[in-house]
């Protein structure tokens, strides 16, 4: 048996979350009348971790108190009457396509401190800290609908190498629905996606021939009577084997192909080019797509090696010198001290550039049409500036973007008063009601329970309502 490819090694060839061949046989579990229902067949969703400010991006305040009041104004966007700040000048291009829901909420104890807890909650759509820990939302996806590519995985984080990354959960699901994280940036020339191919001193040929013989034996199910999993198994294997021969694998992956043109129009910085990369992993038929992504203080832009100087941390959590007009560092350190400003490139700058470009570039080449494009946080920002001149973790009210698969472009949904503390509409909605939302969206039933391996029958987004005006 030593000619064979080990076990640990076969498992170790980087496939991850990609080998869920076998999950298209959960499809049948959604009823005709929900997929009828769905407009979606792929979601890609930017999880910009941290708490981004509302009042500074996507809910301007102007009447707010001078000394709470964001420096950046207004400004008109494509939509009469629809504002966003001057920090969103680019996305106030693409306003038509999206859908502002200004009412988002997180009303759960416990969790508006914690960065961890709230991205596991934005992961999910379920709060963390049940009796059982909840998959992602991407794993149940790929668990319920399968793949459309059966040589890319279903279910990417990328790049999968922040600190909140760890966050992501395969919960009760096989570990082969678990997201496959890219690593690395796609900013840096010589990138390339690791553990996408054969091991070293294994060529095609040899490989070919060791997952024939594989095949030829009975691999772990001794009782005869589990012939669905054997089945599935033998799925599994066979994308595996897809994935690490299949020249369509690293040519999704692959950025440096796509023209000059379009690769300055995301920006050629790390978030650039990771928004870049999703847009194009979307095209090539993965089903769910997770970019949480920020500007490492060693990265590369226009392909040059960069360093932003004042820190380690480059996400959203702005609980000092929020305003800074470079890094954030302040006499005594503080909470904040590790990321630039929100004004500057490393911050909105470079989001603002890569998000109109994603939303241009995807409505363009038709793909909006069938993708829902999610721009989310886990939290939003204090309506006070605090003695730092941050603003701290607040929960009460905060702002998404969604676009694409018949989400109604041009609209604001919902209201926060003139401070932008609390919400001043009816409609109020959480991140429960948005994973109903793309689940809703991909016609996945959710009546229809996942069982655990106990047998314990586990409903999606069961506190969850979608969010009709999505719709």
């Amino acid at each position: 048996m030593s000619h064979l490819l080990p076990r640990r090694s076969f498992l170790g060839l980087g496939l991850g979350g990609a080998l869920s061949a076998f999950t298209g046989v959960d499809a049948s579990a959604q009823s005709k009348s929900s997929r009828r229902a769905g407009r979606a067949k792929r979601v890609l969703v930017i999880f910009e971790q941290g708490g981004v400010s509302h009042i500074d991006t996507w809910d301007p305040k102007p009447e707010a108190p001078l000394e709470h009041r964001s420096p950046f104004k207004p400004i008109r966007t494509n939509v009469p009457g629809m504002l966003f700040t001057e920090l969103l000048s680019k996305t106030a291009r693409v306003a038509d396509k999206l859908t502002v829901v200004r009412c988002m909420t997180q009303p759960t104890p416990g969790i508006g401190n914690s960065h961890p807890k709230g991205s596991q909650y934005v992961f999910s759509g379920e709060a963390p800290g049940g009796p059982i820990e909840m998959p992602d939302i991407g794993s149940v996806v790929a668990h319920r609908m399968g793949t459309s590519a059966l040589y890319l995985p279903s279910n990417i984080l990328l790049p999968g190498t922040d600190e909140q990354a760890a966050e992501s959960r395969v919960g009760f699901l096989p570990p082969g629905y678990a997201a496959f994280k890219t690593g690395g940036s796609p900013a840096d020339p010589t990138w390339r996606v690791p553990n996408l191919g054969l091991l070293a001193g294994i060529d095609e040929r040899r490989f070919k021939e060791r997952r024939d013989l594989l095949s030829s034996l009975d691999v772990g199910f001794v009782n005869a009577g589990r012939a669905k999993d054997a089945v599935a198994m033998n799925a599994l294997m066979g994308q595996a084997a897809d994935m690490l021969t299949n020249p369509l694998t690293r040519k999704a992956f692959d950025i440096n192909r796509v023209p000059a043109k379009v690769r300055e129009a995301y920006g050629t910085g790390h978030r650039g080019q990771c928004y870049l990369l999703a847009r194009q992993l979307i095209e090539a038929g993965v089903r769910f797509v997770t970019v949480d992504v920020r500007e490492p203080m060693n990265s590369f832009k226009d392909g040059k090696p960069v360093t932003y100087g004042g820190g380690g941390n480059m996400n959203w959590d702005h609980h000092d010198a929020i305003y800074s007009q470079t890094h954030t560092n302040v006499p005594n350190g503080g909470a904040g001290a590790e990321r630039w400003g929100i004004g500057t490139w490393p911050m909105m700058g470079s989001t603002d550039q890569a998000f109109a470009a994603l939303i241009e570039d995807m409505d363009r080449s038709g793909l909006l049409q069938d993708t829902l494009v999610c721009f989310v946080t886990e939290f939003g920002r204090t309506p006070k500036v605090n003695e730092r001149q941050g603003r701290d973790h607040w929960t009460f009210s905060f702002s998404f973007a969604f676009a694409g698969a018949g989400v109604p472009g041009g609209q604001v949904v919902g209201s926060t008063d003139r401070d932008g503390g609390y919400i001043s509409s009816s409609m109020a909605y959480t991140l429960d009601d948005y994973a109903a939302t793309l689940y809703e969206k991909l016609g996945i039933d959710r009546t229809k329970p996942i069982m655990t391996a106990t047998g314990r029958p586990m409903y999606l987004a069961a506190k969850g309502k979608p969010i009709p005006e999505l719709f």
